[in-house]
């Protein structure tokens, strides 16, 4: 019996019951390098749920073209927006999570969760996460993908992750998965908030553009929810904003290929709208929760430069919610609801729990 559980004690069994919020973003390279962009383009466009083609025709297309090419480019890319402490967007994931983690802190003391931030493709990689969860004794964990509509080339990807690392843990932990987060009332409020301040501090333009990440459109034909749940946030806070349809758009951005995706696209509908006469339009990604490549290199470089060289006067991007105390607020009330229910510590007596297993090292109190 003694030698049967001689691995009781590595097995965790004595730990005291972890619970974690993981919050998920996409991920970056680790440098705005070539060689760095193109182990970072390989992971994130190898995954299945980001590019639905034959994985055959996919690898000849992805390690014959794509990753002999795009890497200098997206190198370029990243280094215009490069900081000291790195990629925007993981320094921004970083100031969200600590600053969840210090509001969960002060609402819950001893009895707030871990909150750990993970990426799908770089680091810190999910996987990684969770295994250094795991060795902490983890028993409850819920993850929080910072995609506010889902989609399966995001949120599903980061389910599929979580599921392919589990798949081997003896132990699973009880799982809770936010699906999406597009109609909270939190999230909507802030977007609204962010509008106005921009507004009251730069002025209004003639028209405010909502420009959400493209997918291609067959994923929509397929069933995705992504572009009817982008409408949904569109109409919330153009109710919440008091606008017509005349004055709040949606379009998407970031597309690549030949194929079409989802309709209409923002460089194309900006140059439409400079040639038109429109002079000042304001621009807002309510599909980012933190600044990255695609808020402030493609819409608020190369989008504004496209738009004023079309004829416009000024395209002024609206900054991603990033860490506001409004959007901080909103993580925190949704996380503590989809905590609802768990117990602080599932065992009642933890102190007993080391005494506990000794007796069953010994052969006694088997199934007490």
């Amino acid at each position: 019996m003694t030698e049967f559980l001689g691995s009781t004690e590595h097995a965790g069994h004595q730990r005291a019951e972890l619970t974690a919020v993981v919050l998920v973003n996409l991920g970056t390279p680790d440098a705005p390098t070539p060689s760095a962009l193109r182990r970072y383009l390989a992971e994130f466009l190898s995954d299945p749920r980001v590019v639905e083609t034959p994985r055959w025709l996919w690898w000849l297309i992805l390690h014959g073209v794509i990753l002999r090419i795009r890497p200098a480019r997206s190198a370029r890319a990243y280094a215009s927006i490069w900081t000291k402490e790195g990629a925007p967007l993981l320094t921004g994931s970083r100031a969200l999570t600590a600053a969840v983690a210090a509001e969960l802190g002060a609402s819950l003391g001893k009895a707030a969760p871990v909150v750990k931030l993970a990426m799908s493709y770089g680091n810190p990689n999910l996987r990684t996460v969770l295994e250094e969860l795991r060795s902490q004794g983890l028993r409850r964990i819920l993850v929080v993908p910072l995609y506010p509509q889902y989609s399966g080339s995001t949120t599903a990807s980061v389910f599929d992750a979580l599921s392919l690392q589990m798949r081997g843990w003896r132990w699973l932990p009880e799982l809770r998965f936010v699906t999406d987060y597009f109609r909270e009332p939190g999230y909507v409020a802030a977007l609204a908030a962010s509008v106005r301040e921009h507004w009251q501090n730069h002025g209004r333009g003639e028209r405010l553009l909502l420009s959400f990440h493209g997918i291609p459109a067959r994923y929509l034909k397929a069933g995705d929810p992504y572009f009817c749940q982008c409408q949904v946030t569109a109409r919330l806070l153009r109710e919440t904003l008091g606008l017509s349809e005349q004055e709040l758009y949606v379009t998407f951005q970031s597309r690549v290929g030949r194929e079409a995706w989802l309709q209409p696209y923002t460089d194309q509908t900006l140059i439409r709208w400079a040639k038109m006469g429109v002079r000042r339009v304001d621009v807002m990604c309510p599909g980012f929760a933190v600044d990255c490549l695609e808020t402030t290199e493609e819409i608020a470089d190369q989008n504004a430069h496209a738009f004023v060289g079309a004829g416009g006067e000024r395209l002024a991007y609206i900054a991603a919610l990033n860490h506001r105390p409004d959007h901080v607020s909103m993580f925190v009330d949704l996380i503590r609801r989809q905590l609802s229910g768990w117990p602080i510590e599932a065992d009642a007596d933890l102190s007993q729990r080391p005494a506990r297993v000794e007796k069953v090292k010994a052969g006694q109190d088997w199934v007490k």
